[in-house]
């Protein structure tokens, strides 16, 4: 999504916020630009596309000054053009804004009565124009954006400069995240800590509702009800500095090849022993009656996954929703339940909608994020971190099986709690996860089989993902990260729903990658797979040795796994299916970082 960023410094404002907005390119976005103060005089430059043409335009016409803010939009009002970029400007003010305002028309409408007209296609406009007639009305700029704030419906981060003020920022958030960084006589906005992270790793995190007057010396912050507010200040953590590649082409590349690693020490922080689980306390699966998991995206689909284990391995219902949806199908709800909410960013917008919904008719909220310091984690009851470190390429990679691994691990301690588990029984499936780093070293290893499969995939206009059981929700997923990576069209399904419909689609020249471990599933998936190919389809079998012994006769193409128990696969067969989404973005040229039209954190509904 949108990233913000705001500097009242003591040195040229212009090189920071250009450096900071590229730590948030991540994100996402389709144009990008900043505004000054410099002498008390407003300026701003802005461009379309890649930060670089920022860069460029900025050589060529600098913009001096040691108070700004800057912008990388992601369209959502009017398209990408340089008038619809941030910061917008109206008279003595200039705004930039993540999120959208709902009631925009009713203020353009009221606006344009007053004589004050539009220049762009934008929702944020609005907001700078209001403030530019209450100013013309004779109030401070503090009362102006006050007031204006006040009127705004909606999700939204808010950062203000105004002309004449060298030494004042607003910022104000509603349901967008908005942080303030704290330096040695200078002060800092941003939407992401890792944006502030060169500068200052002294945050203070906006709640919800907040507005902040900024200065030099200081924050003033306001809660939603206007009373002087206390915020506390944190210290982020040095990692979230780190966002280099590291020697690799992409952050995708890289953030595939440190899940091993991530994933052991999911497994030394939340089982050190190798005997119990370590878990928030209050976290009571013996008197829960039913768990509701939400999420979005890949997030979603990790929860997708945890449903098998959680009643197969616990016999405890649950319930897997899609967040955007959850809340209005005015779900039935029991106070005995657990809702845990999944989300890697932990600020995404439905999925904190929908906890914020659940809230007093649940037992108990749960947060699984990999930002401690998130509003997910702020306003969960109990926090389950996921400990991914930073996760910087759109697509998730190692977020998704640390996911994974902890809503593994939660499952066997609610086995255990609900005494479908012995000691002994947990302890053996400890050790089968203990050996899941190796097998995931074993599937990154298989890059360069995988990018030589990616080069035919590639060429496709349509692929099938197969899948059963648990492996069903990594079809899913494969889909998914081959679309969003390479623009193909590409879908999941259960197995023994081919027939049922999407048997018409294969052809001669259609790949269909089948995730197939030897379970006890595999002969059924096996059946599909000869249906597949008494059609000229292209199988892609991903299984083990035993599995492609059996059944990788007659496949285009066998990718081989180690053989693992049940529980580890739709981890480990994650590896293989993101691989060759990178793989085929890499054969057709596109951005695999930073894939089009989509943003790293959805902070609006």
């Amino acid at each position: 999504m949108c990233g913000i960023v705001g500097v009242l410094g003591n040195h040229e404002a212009a090189p920071l916020l250009v450096e900071a907005l590229k730590r948030l390119e991540y994100r996402g976005y389709d144009s990008a630009g900043i505004a000054t103060v410099n002498g008390g005089r407003l300026d701003r430059r802005r461009a379309v596309g890649k930060l670089v043409n920022l860069s460029d335009l900025l050589v060529h016409d600098p913009l001096p000054g040691k108070t700004g803010i800057g912008h990388t939009r992601w369209a959502t009002h009017g398209a990408a053009t340089v008038a619809n970029a941030h910061p917008h400007r109206a008279g003595p003010v200039a705004v930039v804004h993540n999120g959208i305002i709902e009631n925009f028309r009713d203020l353009r409408a009221e606006l344009a009565e007053a004589g004050y007209e539009q220049e762009s296609d934008t929702d944020t406009e609005t907001v700078a124009l209001m403030v530019q007639m209450l100013m013309d009305r004779g109030l401070s700029p503090r009362e102006a954006a006050a007031e204006t704030i006040a009127r705004l419906h909606g999700a939204f981060a808010l950062c203000l400069i105004f002309q004449g003020e060298d030494d004042l920022m607003i910022a104000a958030r509603k349901g967008s995240p908005l942080a303030i960084g704290h330096g040695e006589g200078e002060m800092f906005v941003g939407s992401d800590a890792i944006a502030l992270a060169p500068m200052t790793n002294r945050i203070t995190y906006l709640e919800e509702g907040d507005r902040a007057e900024i200065s030099r010396a200081g924050a003033v912050i306001f809660d939603a009800s206007g009373r002087r507010a206390n915020r506390a200040e944190v210290r982020i953590e040095p990692a979230a500095a780190m966002i280099e590649k590291g020697g690799f082409r992409h952050f995708m590349a890289k953030e595939i090849a440190e899940q091993p690693v991530v994933v052991a020490d999911a497994l030394r922080r939340h089982a050190p022993d190798g005997r119990a689980i370590t878990l928030p306390e209050g976290l009571d699966f013996a008197g829960t009656d039913r768990l509701v998991l939400v999420g979005c995206g890949t997030a979603n689909l990790a929860a997708q996954v945890a449903k098998y284990w959680f009643e197969g391995l616990a016999g405890l219902p649950c319930d897997v929703d899609i967040a955007s949806e959850f809340r209005y199908r005015d779900p039935v709800l029991s106070p005995a339940s657990t809702a845990i909410f999944v989300s890697q960013s932990g600020e995404t917008a439905d999925t904190l909608a929908a906890l914020r919904h659940v809230r007093g008719q649940v037992a108990r909220t749960v947060g699984l994020v990999n930002v401690p310091t998130s509003t997910i984690a702020r306003e969960a009851d109990l926090i389950v971190p996921i400990h991914a470190g930073a996760e910087v390429s759109v697509a998730s990679t190692k977020a998704f099986t640390a996911q994974l691994i902890v809503l593994a691990l939660m499952a066997l301690r609610a086995a255990a709690d609900r005494g479908r588990l012995d000691a002994a029984g947990l302890a053996g499936h400890l050790d089968a996860l203990a050996t899941l780093p190796g097998m995931l070293n074993h599937a990154v290893g298989l890059g360069p089989q995988l990018a030589a499969l990616a080069a035919d995939v590639a060429r496709a206009r349509d692929v099938l993902f197969l899948g059963r059981g648990a492996m069903y929700p990594l079809a899913l997923e494969g889909a998914l990260k081959l679309k969003e990576l390479s623009y193909i069209h590409a879908e999941g399904y259960p197995s023994g729903e081919l027939k049922h419909g999407p048997i018409a689609l294969v052809d001669a020249n259609v790949p269909v990658i089948v995730l197939a471990p030897r379970d006890h599933l595999f002969e059924k998936t096996v059946s599909n797979m000869q249906e597949v190919m008494a059609r000229q389809g292209r199988i892609v079998l991903i299984s083990d040795a035993e599995g492609v012994a059996e059944a990788g006769h007659g496949a285009w193409r066998t990718v081989t796994l180690p053989s693992m128990p049940p529980l580890l696969a739709p981890i480990a067969y994650a590896v293989p299916v993101q691989l060759l989404a990178y793989h085929a973005a890499v054969a057709k040229g596109t951005d695999v970082d930073q894939p089009r039209n989509l943003a790293k954190s959805v902070t609006v509904e």
